[in-house]
Formats: structure tokens, sequence, C-alpha cells
């Protein structure tokens, strides 16, 4: 089992980080079960992953605070509508599939806006960040 929990973190890892460039693809999610998965089979890739420099924020800020930076937010949003939106005009012919795209656009931009904002600046404090 524990063989089997390394190889599906690092698949969810990978998949991760396609989330970020990927706008349909969630990041922070892929993420979170990576981290559940090696914390039951490898400490020191549950480790390595806690304290990457770019992935690690996403994860201990999530588990943390359960909230999202502003500029996540910001950058998640965007993406999703441009991609979107660019299909819809662009690339898909159908009206049906076209309108559960733009559906699609909305309930992401809802479950993004959904989750309470964590300001960065508070991150730096000694107390407790702020999350509005």
């Amino acid at each position: 089992m524990k063989y089997l929990f390394i190889v599906l973190g690092s698949l969810c890892v990978g998949l991760g980080i396609l989330g970020i460039f990927l706008p349909l693809l969630p990041t922070t999610p892929f993420l979170l079960l990576a981290a559940a998965l090696y914390v039951r089979s490898s400490s020191r890739l549950y480790h390595w992953l806690l304290y990457q420099p770019y992935l690690g924020p996403y994860i201990r800020n999530f588990r943390q605070y359960r909230a999202i930076p502003l500029r996540v937010k910001v950058i998640s949003v965007t993406l999703v509508w441009v991609t979107i939106l660019y299909s819809v005009c662009r690339v898909v012919e159908s009206n049906s599939i076209r309108l559960l795209l733009l559906l699609l656009a909305i309930a992401i931009t809802w479950h993004i806006l959904s989750y309470k904002t964590l300001r960065k600046e508070d991150l730096q404090d000694d107390e407790a960040p702020k999350v509005g």
C-alpha cells in the first residue's frame, strides 16, 4: 500500500503542477491529496512537498487558514474566464456545449470566491493572519 500511495501522491503532484498552468484543472485539491497520500506513505516526501518554495504555501495556507490569497483568486478566475470565453467564441460550435462551458465557468468562479481571502501581508505578522 505504501508504494501505491507514493505513486498516487506523485501523480497528484504532477496534476497539481499542471493545474497551475491549465485553468480548468485545480491545483490546491491535488496538492492536498498528494500531501494526504504522502503522510501515509513517506515522511520524507511529505516534508519535501510541504516545504517546496512554490508548492508548499498552497498546502500550508489552505490547511491552516482555509483561505486563498487574493492574487491566486484573481489569477484563477481570470484564467478560467479567458479560457472559457475563448473556447465559447472560437472553438466550440454547439450552443449547448457553449452553455455548459459558461455554466462551468460560473460554478468554478463561485467555488473559488466562496473561500475566504488570505492577504499576503497578514501572513508576515506574528499574529494570526486576518481572513476576510
